[in-house]
């Protein structure tokens, strides 16, 4: 359902305050770059405390996400996105003044929850709530918010680091705090203006029109999770699963991770060790702003196909580089930047515009937690495994293996996906049940 043309409220406001949902995310999730090395310093953590302080944010996520399906169906989306709001302020409040290192755990949980919450809603909402010819590009807004967020956080830990002299004190912007808190307080202020900002959007017309219209016996048992494994929904439901598996197994993390020292190696980061993260997010911002521009003109299908198939080659150059030693920066940085653009305007993206599309109302949420919930999985398995894999098999090995699960996901997007590009839910829904004859 769309709201009518006279009632649809301002579209680029509802879709900049939403957004802000991705913004959090994003800073949430990268500002502990910097913050780590100070906390692990502070409080003489173990390696495993260490490894508890970065992953109980992780784990916050998988409990948000799974909530959130059915608080967002009962209490409708405009409510879980102020809930996520005031959890994102919860813990930017007890991250930047809490003193007792288990407390900060707490906070660092509940931060989790409120980004679980938000990768699964924010999208949802946007989808429900845009017009069909702008659906992917609002959506794919929500990504673009991700990587500002991200890159944001890497500025300002770089920006306070620079202020401090590396000195993790100084005076000035909040001061008296020690620098790893300045760089959690700076989530505050978005948190602040995500929070006040949701008051001015309506709620999902998707969301409401199950309300208004209710539903009948059969309509409620297909809106539970067994609404997933009807025939007609069976493909969709392959889908909603294996883009989110794919796009965490393209080695995207590994990338994120070896970057710093790929940009070392190729001699950009002599002055500024966070040059090369803001390198990298400065990229992945640019490119999913590609994605933005041609999502609802070129479609879905050719951004994934032309994304996964330059993913996976540049990824296997990537590998070639490491078995060939040539990783001096000329060979090897060309690669992973292709790598990253590649990323940037499709599989990065598109998994979440594809995912709120291709479900009917009634199971729509909890067809996209799963979803989420599947990339959160995949995100934890590929940490894990990924140190094991370079030290096992080898870096190029590692990296080949990458890009043949890019593979793996252009051959699904060739055979199963169809083109949802300016079609109506309805539509969309006619297809799958078509398949079936």
């Amino acid at each position: 359902m769309q709201l009518p043309p006279t009632t649809r409220p301002n579209l680029a406001l509802v879709t900049i305050v939403t957004s802000l949902g991705g913004f959090l995310f994003g800073f949430d999730m990268a500002v502990v770059s910097g913050i780590l090395p100070f906390v692990e310093r502070q409080f003489a953590l173990s390696p495993a405390q260490q490894g508890w302080f970065v992953s109980s944010a992780l784990a916050g996520c998988i409990i948000g996400v799974i909530f959130s399906s059915d608080l967002s169906d009962r209490l409708g989306r405009k409510k879980l996105l102020f809930l996520a709001a005031i959890l994102f302020l919860l813990t930017g409040l007890g991250c930047t003044f809490i003193p007792a290192f288990s407390w900060l755990i707490v906070a660092r949980v509940i931060g989790g929850m409120a980004v679980g919450i938000a990768s699964s809603v924010v999208p949802l909402y946007l989808s429900e709530i845009a017009p069909v010819h702008l659906r992917g590009r609002m959506v794919t807004c929500y990504q673009l918010a991700v990587t500002i967020g991200i890159f944001i956080a890497y500025l300002s830990n770089a920006l306070l680091l620079t202020y401090a002299n590396g000195q993790g004190t100084g005076t000035g912007f909040i001061g008296g705090l020690v620098i790893w808190r300045k760089m959690f307080a700076v989530g505050l202020l978005p948190a602040i203006l995500f929070l006040l900002g949701l008051a001015s959007i309506p709620e999902s017309p998707s969301w409401l029109a199950l309300r208004i219209k209710g539903r009948s016996g059969a309509e409620k048992e297909q809106s539970g999770y067994r609404g997933l494994l009807v025939p007609s929904l069976r493909r969709a439901l392959l889908i909603g699963i294996l883009l989110p598996l794919f796009s965490q197994f393209s080695g995207i993390n590994a990338i994120i991770y070896y970057g710093p020292t790929i940009m070392l190696r190729a001699g950009i980061t002599q002055e500024n060790s966070f040059l090369s993260q803001l390198i990298l997010g400065a990229v992945n911002m640019l490119f999913t702003l590609l994605a933005i521009w041609k999502v609802d003109s070129l479609g879905r299908r050719p951004l994934y196909l032309w994304g996964t198939a330059g993913a996976a080659i540049s990824l296997f150059l990537t590998g070639l580089c490491f078995y060939t030693g040539n990783i001096d920066g000329l060979y090897l940085l060309p690669c992973v930047l292709a790598f990253l653009i590649c990323f940037s305007f499709s599989i990065g993206p598109l998994k979440f515009v594809i995912a709120t599309e291709i479900f009917p109302d009634g199971i729509r949420a909890k067809a996209l937690s799963l979803s989420i919930l599947v990339m959160w999985l995949a995100d934890t398995l590929v940490g894990q495994l990924t140190p094991m894999l370079l030290q096992g098999i080898g870096t190029a090995q590692t990296f080949w293996m990458f890009s043949l699960f890019c593979v793996l996901a252009f051959i699904t997007v060739y055979r199963l996906l169809p083109e949802t590009k300016g079609k109506t839910f309805a539509q969309i829904q006619d297809h799958w049940k078509s398949l079936m004859h």
